[in-house]
């Protein structure tokens, strides 16, 4: 087959799996995109507007800069005052609000915050300033987790002390667990079962829980999408991996391992959902002098979120952002209210941007 031949042939299959999705007229379908990246192209894609009405795309709990909850913010906010330490974040928590300021209100007041682009880099950072207490803010999924252990282990090897990281690492099954009401169908995040492999997708489905696992381009969606409903309509649970090409069974046997290793399971807060059992990650005893929970005694932490944001409900698909009474007014991203603003794999971010 010629290169020419194998672009016709995709694009038949796409143009095949549109009228699916088109013409879908079986049973009402609630779809879940779990991944906020995920969100953010549906809607750039403009694959929304052509699904019909029978087919209701929802917004989960994908985003890791969303279902962070208020008191860890606070918990920053506290380790860059109280403390003095040198907070080191990925760009988004910089704006996330907390219950009385943000990181980016603290660093206008003198506060030291510095914007990385891996945990890596926080480890340099320690190592070239060792009069400086610096605490890399850990926030994600299973896909960046296996890095901040990386970092972690290569400052216990380098002897770099300085260095801390406050964790926020949360896993998807258990809010697959607790979102499973709330859709018919997940479409499951690529990237975190390109590390923990599809086990956990087949087990949802033996127990009555349907979906597919998606990759990010608009073939891939829109393949995904079409299988989705083609499977739906036959009305038995099932899970379809639809992004072969990265996602194996097995998923990375080495990264799972490596966070086995210096992490263990801990109760955890999602944003909107509350605690959910066995959800986060920490640091195990072993490396516990790198957590700067233990490290800097900090006392536990109860935030209050800002009663007019309803970004809580938008994470549960109870309601769209545009349902938020500060959607658009009070709240857009130059001005967050709320975390789902804030975030470029937030929902709000997405509706506000491409148009709810």
């Amino acid at each position: 087959m010629t290169a020419a031949e194998g672009k016709e042939k995709r694009d038949a299959g796409r143009r095949s799996a549109l009228e699916i999705l088109k013409n879908y007229s079986g049973p009402d379908v609630r779809i879940m995109e779990v991944c906020g990246t995920h969100t953010h192209e549906i809607f750039r894609l403009g694959i929304r507007k052509i699904l019909p009405p029978s087919v209701k795309m929802i917004s989960g709990p994908g985003c890791p800069v969303c279902v962070t909850p208020v008191n860890y913010i606070d918990e920053a906010l506290m380790l860059a005052g109280e403390h003095g330490c040198t907070i080191c974040t990925f760009g988004d928590l910089v704006r996330v609000p907390g219950t009385s300021s943000s990181l980016q209100k603290q660093r206008g007041a003198g506060a030291k915050v510095k914007v990385v682009y891996a945990p890596s880099d926080a480890v340099e950072y320690a190592a070239a300033h060792p009069g400086e207490q610096v605490v890399f803010l850990s926030v994600g999924f299973e896909t960046t987790t296996p890095s901040v252990c990386l970092a972690v282990k290569d400052a216990m090897e380098r002897g770099v002390e300085n260095f801390s990281v406050l964790t926020a690492n949360k896993t998807m099954p258990g809010a697959y667990e607790a979102m499973k009401d709330s859709t018919d169908l997940f479409l499951y995040p690529g990237h975190v079962h390109a590390i923990i492999g599809t086990g956990i997708c087949e087990q949802l489905a033996e127990r009555g829980v349907s979906g597919i696992c998606a990759g990010f381009t608009a073939p891939e969606l829109v393949t995904a999408l079409a299988v989705g409903v083609t499977r739906f309509e036959r009305g038995e649970p099932f899970f379809v991996n639809c992004y072969p090409r990265v996602v194996k069974a097995e998923g990375q046997p080495a990264a799972v391992r490596l966070v086995a290793e210096m992490m263990e399971p801990c109760d955890s807060e999602w944003r909107g959902i509350g605690e959910i059992p066995l959800s986060g990650m920490k640091l195990r005893e072993k490396y516990a002098s790198y957590d700067a929970r233990v490290r800097f005694s900090l006392p536990k932490v109860t935030g209050r979120v800002n009663p007019a944001c309803r970004c809580g409900e938008v994470l549960q698909g109870k309601c769209l952002p545009s349902d938020c009474p500060v959607f658009g007014k009070g709240c857009t991203p130059e001005h967050p209210v709320g975390a789902c603003m804030v975030s470029g794999e937030g929902a709000c971010s997405a509706f506000y941007l491409y148009g709810g």
